[in-house]
């Protein structure tokens, strides 16, 4: 985790150095474009130049949600304790934690979900009265897939 701390802060400098260049550059270009526009037109009610807002404002952001994701997974390393066997070339399998999670192949409730959450934003989409159909739908996918380990063969 450590290296992986070390290639988001190496991002987030990468991101701030084109997101600062970007934003001068897009400043010049607009300046050079309202210059050519008031000698055509001439000076009245002419601003100055501003950057271009999509792509700075996407590249600032891009840079602060890498350093946000490099100070979180530098924490995550220190507050473990070490090197987890993941991050060691000489770690075996046996020594990684046995219980990752529960993962059911038989079942068809996130299937039926996906469906259900598609037909909703299909809804939001095309007609609003979809969305109605379409939440019902989820609520259900949603019960049954909680609920799946609680009833038929597979309870508890």
């Amino acid at each position: 985790m450590k290296v992986n701390a070390v290639i988001f802060w190496v991002l987030t400098v990468f991101f701030a150095i084109v997101a600062a260049i970007y934003t001068g550059w897009s400043w010049v270009v607009s300046n050079q474009q309202m210059e050519e526009y008031a000698q055509r037109v001439g000076p009245g009610g002419i601003a100055a130049g501003h950057p271009e807002w999509a792509g700075t404002v996407t590249l600032w952001l891009c840079a602060v949600l890498a350093g946000f994701l490099a100070f979180y997974v530098g924490k995550s390393y220190k507050s473990q304790g070490g090197e987890l066997p993941e991050d060691r070339l000489d770690a075996n399998i046996d020594d990684g934690d046995p219980e990752l999670g529960h993962f059911s192949p038989w079942s068809w409730w996130p299937i039926v979900l996906a469906g259900s959450a598609s037909i909703l934003m299909l809804g939001f989409a095309v007609g609003f009265w979809i969305c109605f159909i379409g939440a019902a739908l989820t609520v259900i996918a949603v019960v049954g897939w909680t609920y799946e380990y609680y009833r038929g063969n597979f309870r508890h």
